[in-house]
């Protein structure tokens, strides 16, 4: 407890907003919850009522009304600390954006319940009124802060589930380490107590298991075929569930007995279904809208992971494949930056601009006399427009306009810029007939030179950096070199953790094109490229034989 007001530091620690005016506010909360309580039964049924009208379905409708004034009074009124709602809140706000609510449809319905506090403080003295009004402004203050963290929260879960299958694809050398990396990373993400993996044998038609969760398989992966019925199939080619029993879904005849849900998830290729992920749960287990467009997203990217990886352990024979798929992947990759990108400026960073206002407008409230309290916030609006700044640089990082608008060399250039900007190093450009680049070949080439230059900039310490790239002979030629302290190759290889020099070669490589590096301590680095181009027509999907 601090200054009278309970909170706790993880993950409510965001109640402790409403801390900085003190007693006098825990007071006004208080007696805000007394008054509530008393018409809660009333002012939910209207507010639920409203919800409905506005479209909002009963999964929705039980989430908002737990992050209500009236919500918030029944746990105070109670005895019970502030911390205790605001943990309700997190766990209610990650439900709503896991059920696909975006942050201004929330606000919108706290405006509603507001409207319907109006005739509460009506009768109530001028001072009370004034009184209440003021706490339930900052209750929602709070509200609002602890709903930005929880969707935080829900967007860093999935970054990580991407991050865990990119470093799946980056380190496994063939399909049989890929795939049961890839179902763990999934697992985690969904929670569940099983997994496992069947993919389609071509020639027999059985779907043989290829991965299994180490932690419940009680069979080798590759031991276990089966050959289900055309009903069955039909029922796997779209994301089900089964719950109360699991043995006319799953394809391991085991779950039947040890979970009663079960989750699965089709792997789809060009139209046919090569296989499917499954998921088994303990308990009752419900997969929410969110959850599930992300496990459909991941489970494309899967089926497209293990396709490059049956492509690569074929490269010397069908090299040409492997490069349409490698076109695909790098499409993919850019769609899912710019949903990432979008999702950043939609929800994250209109966020965070409501959360400065607001704490402008607390600022000016707060009387000359409490200088400490106006400081702080002075400084945490400072830090949040700071925070604004750097996910507008990570937005443009991860979507670059002026790539899709202006082309490959204006893109480059802002690269360059950059680096002179926050690095201070020299930085000399060298670029080439870059015009005429295929869009595929262009996002590449500059996703080469921005990786290039965050390694100089984080590793380097050089002064002086030279960019070169040149598109000749149907052929692009990157060429990044730095004066710098430079490092020892075969050091930097054996570090799994360090993937980014083997994530730029396998992404040349995978175009067919050549990677190499030179550096050793004390005479800096330098890094060349040369990819073959081909025009679009050219590149041939993989999947057409």
């Amino acid at each position: 407890m601090k200054n009278g007001v309970p909170f706790s530091a993880n993950p409510s620690a965001l109640a402790a907003a409403a801390d900085v005016l003190g007693e006098q506010l825990q007071v006004h909360l208080d007696r805000l919850a007394q008054i509530l309580d008393r018409h809660a039964a009333s002012l939910d049924r209207r507010y639920l009522s409203r919800l409905r009208r506005m479209g909002f379905d009963a999964r929705q409708r039980k989430a908002l009304l737990a992050i209500t004034p009236g919500a918030a009074a029944r746990v105070l009124s109670r005895g019970r600390p502030a911390a205790d709602f605001f943990e309700q809140v997190e766990y209610n706000g990650r439900r709503l954006a896991k059920l696909n609510l975006a942050p201004d449809q929330i606000v919108e319905t706290l405006c509603e319940y507001d409207a319907l506090l109006v005739p509460v403080f009506g009768p109530l003295p001028a001072l009370e009124r004034e009184n209440l009004e003021w706490a339930r402004e900052q209750l929602q203050f709070c509200v609002v802060l602890t709903l930005n963290n929880a969707f935080y929260h829900v967007r860093e879960v999935e970054t990580d589930a991407y991050q865990d299958l990119f470093r799946a694809e980056l380190e496994s050398r063939n399909l049989d380490e890929l795939l049961p990396r890839m179902l763990e990373a999934l697992s985690k993400f969904c929670r569940s107590d099983a997994g496992a993996l069947f993919l389609k044998e071509p020639e027999s038609g059985e779907w043989r298991l290829r991965a299994a969760t180490e932690a419940t398989v009680r069979i080798e992966p590759r031991s276990l075929s089966v050959t289900p019925g055309k009903a069955l199939v039909g029922k796997l080619s779209h994301l089900v569930c089964e719950s109360g029993k699991t043995g006319s879904l799953a394809l391991d005849p085991s779950w039947a007995t040890r979970y009663t849900s079960c989750w699965s998830v089709p792997l789809v290729f060009a139209g046919q279904m090569s296989g499917v992920m499954q998921f088994g749960y303990a308990r009752h287990y419900e997969w929410l809208p969110r959850e599930e467009d992300v496990l459909a997203a991941t489970a494309e990217r899967c089926q497209l992971a293990a396709e490059k990886a049956l492509l690569v352990e074929n490269l010397a024979s069908r090299e040409s494949q492997v490069r349409a798929l490698a076109a695909m992947m790098v499409h993919t990759e850019e769609r899912e930056r710019r949903r990432i990108s979008s999702e950043l400026h939609d929800e994250t960073g209109q966020s965070l601009l409501c959360i400065r206002l607001q704490l402008e407008m607390l600022e000016r409230l707060v009387p000359e006399e409490l200088g400490e309290v106006r400081t702080g916030l002075a400084e945490t609006r400072a830090l949040t427009e700071r925070t604004v700044t750097e996910i507008r640089r990570f937005i443009s990082d991860l979507s670059p306009a002026v790539l899709e608008q202006l082309g490959l060399e204006a893109a480059i250039r802002q690269v360059a810029l950059r680096l002179r900007r926050f690095s201070n190093m020299q930085v000399r450009l060298k670029l080439a007939d870059l015009a005429g680049l295929p869009p595929r070949t262009a996002a590449v080439v500059y996703r080469l030179v921005q990786e290039c230059s965050n390694n100089a900039a984080r590793h380097s310490s050089a002064r002086h950096v030279n960019i070169s790239v040149v598109y000749a002979d149907e052929r692009v030629r990157l060429r990044v070199e730095d004066d710098g302290v430079g490092f020892r190759i075969s050091e930097a290889s054996r570090k799994r953790e360090s993937f980014g020099l083997g994530a730029m070669r396998e992404r040349v490589v995978l175009f067919g094109g050549e990677f190499r590096v030179r550096s050793e301590p004390g005479k800096g680095t330098t890094v060349s490229i040369e990819l073959p181009v081909k025009p679009a027509e050219e590149v041939r999907d993989p999947r057409v034989n």
